[in-house]
């Protein structure tokens, strides 16, 4: 009986020192998934296949990785606000073209969309630390354009982008006039547990109550829920309620960490939405949710003062936030 205790007690080490092993050399590719199953790395199509008006924009990030991106101009007597677009772990950029040209349709914005680094044509390997030079590159490069409103930047993030994008609006408060976070989660540290439940004794974002034995050990964190407390712009939450991969929770937990610092955020939620379609299944009230938000905090003329702005908006955003039956 000693014996089988024993055996028992072993085989569990092994299967946890195995376990462990896998999560530091195998980690980054489970958290970036750069070519979808099936797939080629290559871009499926480019905007001129949707009938865009676009730039090949190549990039060096401060480390020297060379970086692709798509510049997609609204018209070219349109000044309306620039969206810095980054997007969710798996995939390229290509596989948002559809909800981009959408986007440029509705809110009347030009988009700067970025590969990040190991994406599409993007060379590197994808890291926290690589992805955060990226983006820092990819802002860089539109404030030095003469031929959009650089007062009017945007950023708009969903699942892994919202915390690409909220770390760079949290380290350009002057740059960025307003973020936009869409179904991401508190942290990937969070997620962990989620995907891996095993793992919620052992691994934990600022939130969690485990021990965090093993927070030391992962590469890329993404700690969004401490970000968010420290950016200053103004910030919109969109959650779809039925998402499948990062519990609602999270981005209400977000917004509620945010808002405690942070008078000018604003949180929607969409009944039907889920990871990849709130974009979709919201509708037109999606779209006027964000195209208010613009209005309010990245106008092409500021009448009034922000806290004018602020009140004047506050209603009608209230009324957005209530879904239709």
């Amino acid at each position: 009986m000693v014996g089988l205790l024993k055996a028992l007690v072993y085989g569990a080490g092994g299967m946890a020192v195995v376990g462990l092993a896998a999560l530091v050399a195998l980690q980054e590719r489970l958290v970036y998934v750069p070519v979808l199953p099936g797939l080629g790395r290559a871009y499926s199509i480019t905007p001129s296949r949707l009938r865009l008006v676009y730039e090949d924009v190549w990039l060096r990030a401060s480390d020297g990785v060379r970086l692709h991106s798509w510049f997609l101009r609204h018209s070219p007597t349109c000044r309306g606000p620039t969206i810095l677009f980054f997007q969710e772990n798996a995939g390229n950029i290509a596989h948002r073209l559809e909800c981009v040209r959408l986007m440029m349709q509705r809110l009347q914005c030009n988009v700067f969309m970025l590969s990040y680094r190991g994406y599409g044509e993007s060379e590197g390997f994808p890291s926290q630390s690589g992805i955060t030079k990226d983006a820092q590159a990819a802002l860089d490069h539109l404030v030095q354009r003469k031929d959009i409103d650089t007062s009017r930047i945007v950023i708009f993030g969903r699942s892994l982008g919202g915390a690409v994008g909220a770390v760079l609006a949290k380290n350009n408060p002057d740059k960025v006039s307003a973020l936009i976070l869409e179904n991401t989660f508190t942290s990937i540290l969070d997620m962990a547990g989620i995907m891996l439940p095993f793992l919620r004794w052992f691994i934990g974002g600022s939130s969690s109550k485990g021990p965090k034995l093993l927070n030391c050990v992962v590469r890329s964190p993404w700690s969004t829920l401490d970000v968010v407390a420290e950016v200053k712009q103004p910030i919109l939450f969109l959650s779809g309620l039925q998402d499948e991969l990062v519990p609602p929770s999270h981005m209400k937990m977000l917004y509620d960490k945010a808002i405690e610092n942070n008078r000018n955020c604003r949180f929607v939620d969409f009944p039907s939405g889920m990871h990849m379609d709130t974009w979709i299944s919201g509708g037109d009230r999606y779209w006027r949710t964000i195209q208010l938000f613009l209005d309010q905090y990245a106008p092409e003329v500021q009448s009034c003062d922000a806290s004018c702005a602020s009140e004047i908006a506050d209603d009608v955003i209230d009324e957005l936030k209530k879904p239709k039956l």
